[in-house]
């Protein structure tokens, strides 16, 4: 890998932060980075159910930008943790109405990865006059063949390492189940104890760490409290996956030729297994003046350094030029 590589920004501590009362009796966590007058950029994380990472603010340049970062419902310091209960997309993309308005903003530049991506197609469709750019890293399109291969498909891919995610339904008694794990994960997390449902928890994401490639992913890298995360994480993952993320209505391929005409880029891992790199080309057929980047060598990791660079290259110039400055990169798969 060259040398000449972008990296991350130095660390950076919140300007302020803010808890927002919405509907159902969420509270959804809020944080502000960067400097006041900068260019406004919201950041989606993924999952869904993952919640705000600090190091997605590391992005951007912290003197050009303006940068929100949410907590989802049900997600990292949003409360109550793992909550479903009036926990769907469209209730989302109100919170992301009631953030912005709240907070002055007019128009800001959507950036999301993976589920990320997905929630910021729909708050384009859904506000396009919010929306001063898109920036989508691993788009996830939620369609029912993404879910299964997720669950199923990629078992032809890692067959040991899902060999050994379906076990986890054959310790519940329940081997019959191996063609309907998501059914299965996600009634159970919804039903039982967080300690009971840590070996779930922790199932799916040594299967999900696999497809990113650490096929040798341990329980042991994570402090208690991280395990007790990922069982609300997941909790809510499984809620929103087995709802199809209620987009069956409004697909999100549909929504991507109703987009509006703002600079939208979409960045994509050739080597991606969870969100494939055909569902990048799907969407960049559709969305009308869109282009789409392919990352080499990369997967669905956001630290990966080639995609560290393609994000920090692309906002950058968006800061400067309020484009990503970005050619089309042909991949014959």
């Amino acid at each position: 890998m060259s040398s000449s590589l972008l990296s991350l920004y130095p660390p950076t501590l919140p300007l302020r932060t803010h808890a927002f009362n919405v509907s159902g009796g969420h509270v959804v966590h809020v944080e502000e980075s960067g400097r006041a007058d900068g260019t406004p950029a919201v950041v989606l994380h993924g999952g869904p159910g993952s919640g705000f990472s600090p190091l997605l603010r590391r992005f951007f340049d912290p003197a050009r930008y303006r940068v929100i970062c949410v907590d989802q419902r049900g997600c990292g310091r949003s409360t109550p943790l793992g909550a479903i209960n009036q926990n769907t997309t469209p209730h989302l993309l109100d919170d992301l109405r009631v953030v912005r308005q709240h907070l002055g903003i007019r128009r800001w530049l959507v950036v999301g990865g993976s589920w990320g991506a997905t929630l910021a197609l729909a708050h384009a469709w859904g506000e396009p006059e919010a929306v001063s750019g898109l920036l989508l890293r691993s788009l996830f399109l939620a369609r029912p063949e993404d879910v299964t291969w997720f669950f199923q498909g990629a078992r032809s891919v890692l067959p040991q390492a899902w060999a050994r995610f379906a076990s986890a339904a054959d310790v519940e008694g329940a081997a019959d189940v191996s063609e309907d794990l998501l059914t299965f994960f996600a009634d159970a997390l919804k039903r039982r104890t967080a300690a009971l449902n840590l070996p779930l928890a922790l199932a799916w994401w040594q299967w999900e760490q696999a497809l990113a490639g650490r096929t040798n992913a341990s329980e042991s890298e994570l402090n208690p409290k991280a395990q007790d995360a990922l069982v609300h994480r997941y909790r809510v993952q499984g809620h929103f996956l087995q709802h199809g993320c209620w987009l069956s209505d409004s697909p999100v391929l549909s929504m991507c030729t109703q987009l509006p005409p703002v600079p939208t880029l979409l960045l994509h891992g050739i080597e991606d297994r969870i969100c494939l790199p055909e569902a990048a080309q799907a969407a960049h057929q559709r969305i009308q003046g869109s282009c789409l980047q392919w990352v080499p060598e990369a997967g669905h990791d956001p630290t990966h350094p080639a995609m560290v660079h393609a994000m920090v290259a692309a906002l950058d110039n968006f800061a400067r030029s309020a484009n990503f400055g970005a050619s089309e990169r042909r991949w014959v798969p």
